[in-house]
């Protein structure tokens, strides 16, 4: 676990609570801000970072998944008078951890607000700072076959916002240090 992060698991009852977990993140998100999410094929890291980018550019907008370009771009958008531009980035078929200079995501970390699928294809380039989502199928085979369990790592930055938008999108979570 990352020093001054708190971890937090979260259960999610199905596709919607992920979205509207994504909608609550969504609407704290600002420029500097990266969700690193994890997680085998199905899990919802794809779920939650749809429903995050439909937020911030308007519900009706197709929101492609970037596994084949790498990386999709959106933006310049408005927030209060605020430019945010939103980079998604599915680093599954990343060769190389030298490959996200060249994508020029290292910038984005500090500019922009990112979601980072397959994460652990960053290497050193990880961002500092960053929110962890490892996203799992639900080990109650009662809870059914959408539910899901996410353990989170939250800098204590985002601790604050990050817990209020688990209450906001009416997610179970369990804090530790």
């Amino acid at each position: 676990m990352t020093s001054g992060a708190t971890s937090v698991r979260l259960a999610l009852d199905g596709q919607s609570a992920t979205e509207r977990l994504a909608d609550a993140c969504a609407d704290f998100a600002a420029p500097g801000c990266v969700f690193l999410l994890s997680g085998g094929l199905g899990a919802g890291k794809s779920t939650f970072a749809r429903a995050f980018v439909r937020r911030l550019i308007g519900a009706d907008e197709e929101v492609p998944s970037p596994t084949f370009t790498l990386v999709q771009q959106y933006g310049p958008l408005y927030r209060g008078g605020d430019e945010l531009e939103i980079w998604h980035a599915d680093l599954y078929r990343l060769g190389d951890p030298d490959e996200v200079l060249e994508l020029g995501l290292d910038e984005a970390f500090g500019e922009g607000i990112c979601l980072v699928e397959w994460p652990d294809r960053l290497g050193p380039f990880a961002p500092k700072g960053a929110i962890e989502l490892i996203f799992g199928f639900a080990a109650d085979k009662g809870a059914g076959s959408e539910a899901r369990e996410v353990t989170a790592q939250v800098p204590d930055q985002w601790r604050a916002v990050f817990a209020a938008a688990c209450e906001e999108a009416g997610v179970e979570s369990a804090w530790s240090r």
